[in-house]
């Protein structure tokens, strides 16, 4: 197995914890300005997709310093920016596409764990507050004005 592999599986799951730390600390925070369109709904690209895709130019001088070098640190690099990448693709299939609808995905809402994070993202949207995580909407949050609990 290429030692880039397990960096890229490493880095996309640590992805979710930098897009809670950034999401809920900077995006609800500073920078609540640029990504408050995108909870009232707006439609067309935005300030917040550009927070969003901040982190490609990373992810790709990260590929690209790990393809041109080589060694364990280009093989560390080429696994970050893969992960990064892989984590990218994934949030803009499963937020955009399919929990605010611009793909056609519905057909996930019968699989319970896409239904979990749809229903806690949709919480998120109501309260502006947590979860802040997509991928692991950890914790109890209630629906403001249904009482029903998303877990």
């Amino acid at each position: 197995m290429p030692m880039w592999l397990p960096v890229a599986v490493a880095t996309a799951i640590a992805m979710e914890l930098w897009a809670v730390v950034v999401h809920g600390w900077l995006w609800h925070g500073v920078l609540w300005p640029f990504h408050k369109p995108h909870h009232r709904k707006e439609k067309g690209l935005n300030l917040n997709d550009l927070l969003s895709m901040s982190h490609a130019p990373v992810a790709i001088l990260a590929i690209v310093a790990g393809y041109l070098a080589e060694g364990w640190g280009a093989q560390v690099s080429f696994g970050v920016g893969i992960g990064m990448t892989a984590f990218g693709v994934a949030y803009v299939v499963v937020h955009d596409g399919f929990v605010h609808g611009r793909l056609p995905l519905s057909f996930l809402r019968g699989l319970p764990y896409f239904e979990w994070i749809r229903r806690s993202h949709l919480v998120h949207h109501g309260n502006n507050g947590p979860p802040y995580g997509l991928f692991f909407p950890v914790g109890a949050v209630r629906q403001a004005g249904r009482g029903d609990v998303v877990q």
